[in-house]
């Protein structure tokens, strides 16, 4: 095993699946076998970009990404607040908009896990400002960080 490569310590094998925790509503779409279908609430522009940086990430030496941590973890600092907490039975696109009711806070610090796990944390934020209804502006942010890895 190698020390300098980002991989040797994430274990990360495919992204996280894109499926919503909440409970399908009645009439929704299934996948044909009972199970609701999946839904990829994040848009297509910004999965792509996130597909593009976790490759990146995925490729940069040990060094380079703990170098690009900075960048990232800003990025992580600006989606939190739009990543409010979503409430069982919602449907992706409500925002709760009493969170800090319901146990949430309008002040959310992301932990720093280390460059292992950083593009994970980054892909919950996506999906989770997508889904509250929150996603304006991200594949921009995206792509301006994916830029700044290079």
């Amino acid at each position: 095993m190698t020390t300098d490569r980002t991989t040797d310590t994430a274990g990360a094998g495919s992204p996280a699946p894109a499926v919503s925790s909440a409970l399908p509503a009645a009439g929704a779409p299934s996948a044909g076998d009972g199970r609701p279908a999946a839904v990829d609430v994040v848009a297509p522009e910004a999965r792509v970009e996130l597909d593009r940086i976790r490759r990146r990430w995925a490729d940069l030496p040990l060094a380079q990404a703990e170098a690009g941590m900075p960048l990232l973890r800003r990025l992580l600092a600006d989606l939190a607040p739009r990543s409010s907490r979503l409430i069982a039975n919602h449907p992706p696109g409500e925002v709760d908009p009493r969170p800090e009711e319901v146990g949430g806070s309008p002040e959310v610090d992301v932990p720093d896990l280390g460059p292992a796990v950083a593009v994970d944390q980054l892909t919950v934020l996506v999906w989770d400002a997508y889904a509250s209804g929150r996603g304006d502006g991200i594949p921009q942010l995206l792509t301006a960080l994916r830029r700044g890895l290079a």
